[in-house]
């Protein structure tokens, strides 16, 4: 894939109201290339008021949009998906360069974006209640109706995909909506705010407030004005997210990863097997709830199968995003940390380090494709999401014995 050309600005504000905007205390934080480890451009702090200013933003456009004709409403999501497919060159270079990902992958993402916003405006005027019969002298019918403000703060491991994920839905039922993307990747959300302003959105609708989990996220999550969460990431996020929702009794909808396993018999094709298990740990360099983390493979052909994922693991190409290599780094310098640490403590649990586990001798958050044998399931390394480029191997003798193995959260 051609290396894209493409200009960065140096400060990047809120959306807010359909305009940009500038925070409230004036902060900017760097967002860090993660293949060279240097800042690249800075990225606007919102505070409490800027989250009151996007709050009532949204209420304000919402009070119009409910009540939009849901063709129309249709109409104008499916004109961000078209925006979406024409800048798709543009969208992956800016993922690539602010997530590390593989320019391949994250064309591949925004690919994913613009099905969703294709795939929901189709819905929108087909979103029906239900006539309920209970006698000839009555009548009882159910309305679908939208929540109105929908607060969504997304992840940075796939954050153009899931803001079309979240957003697209939100807005073809007649919600307005307040994203707060990672601290760590928020460019993608911020143009993709912009291409939502450009289909013809009305302003307010679409709302972009930056900052970190604290105070920004906190600040979002906890707002009276919010009638509906949704945030993907961590548990012990997820878990104070729902606290303060219980506050306010706001719905909330949690994605918070898993420990996904792969289960391999000895009638498998293994050169298939092995492919495939490659792909699903190793793709974005492991930083996917559902990477296959978990390898339970039957005796009878553990180390056949190990040989194959750690010959494509070993030949994997490995640079920065933009190059499109096989492989790129991790997001940020914090979470290539964590990373080793879970493959410190795998060594230091008695795991085998077959291959890889050490960051590259070069700048940037690159860690080597990973692979442990000899897991037991009581290891860390078996039992939490790691995140990462580390595939945990685990043996098994008996049909019945692999499946159930428990596996503590």
């Amino acid at each position: 894939m051609t290396r894209p050309t493409i200009a960065f600005e140096q400060r990047y504000d809120l959306h807010i109201g359909g305009e940009r905007t500038g925070p409230s205390g004036g902060d900017y934080s760097p967002t860090y290339d993660p293949a060279s480890g240097e800042p690249f451009a800075e990225v606007a702090v919102g505070t409490d008021d800027d989250v009151d200013r996007a709050v009532a933003a949204a209420r304000a456009a919402f009070e119009s949009w409910r009540d939009t004709d849901p063709g129309e409403r249709g109409r104008l999501v499916h004109r961000v998906g078209e925006l979406v497919a024409e800048r798709a060159a543009e969208l992956a270079a800016i993922e690539s360069k602010d997530q590390g990902k593989p320019l391949s992958q994250a064309r591949s993402d925004v690919d994913g974006a613009r099905r969703y916003f294709e795939y929901f405006a189709g819905a929108a005027d087909k979103l029906e209640g239900r006539s309920v019969p209970i006698g000839p002298q009555q009548v009882d019918f159910t309305v679908r109706e939208p929540y109105g403000v929908s607060a969504q703060i997304t992840p940075w491991n796939f954050p153009g995909n899931l803001f079309a994920r979240g957003v697209a839905p939100a807005l073809v039922a007649g919600n307005a909506v307040v994203v707060k993307p990672a601290p760590q990747t928020s460019l993608t959300t911020l143009r993709l705010a912009e291409l939502c302003s450009e289909a013809g959105l009305p302003d307010g609708v679409v709302n972009v407030v930056t900052g970190p989990g604290d105070p920004t996220g906190e600040a979002l999550v906890s707002h009276p004005g919010v009638d509906t969460i949704t945030f993907t990431g961590s548990v012990p996020t997820g878990r104070r997210i729902m606290k303060r929702a219980a506050e306010t009794v706001t719905p909330v909808t949690l994605e918070l990863g898993g420990k996904n396993p792969a289960l391999v018999f000895p009638d498998a094709d293994l050169d298939t097997a092995a492919d495939a298990i490659a792909a699903g740990i190793f793709t974005n360099a492991g930083q996917v709830c559902s990477a296959v983390d978990r390898l339970l493979v039957h005796e009878a052909v553990h180390d056949e199968l190990v040989d194959r994922v750690v010959g494509i693991a070993e030949g994997y190409e490995i640079g920065p995003g933009w190059d499109d290599p096989d492989l790129g780094p991790l997001a940020s310098r914090e979470h290539r940390d964590r990373v080793l640490e879970y493959v410190a403590d795998g060594q230091a649990e008695g795991a085998t380090l077959h291959t890889g586990g050490s960051a590259l001798d070069r700048p940037g958050y690159f860690v080597e494709p990973t692979v442990f044998t000899g897991v037991q399931n009581d290891m860390r390394i078996a039992r939490e999401e790691i995140f990462g480029p580390v595939l945990s191997v685990i043996a098994f003798g008996d049909e019945a014995e692999a499946p159930t193995r428990p596996i503590m959260g």
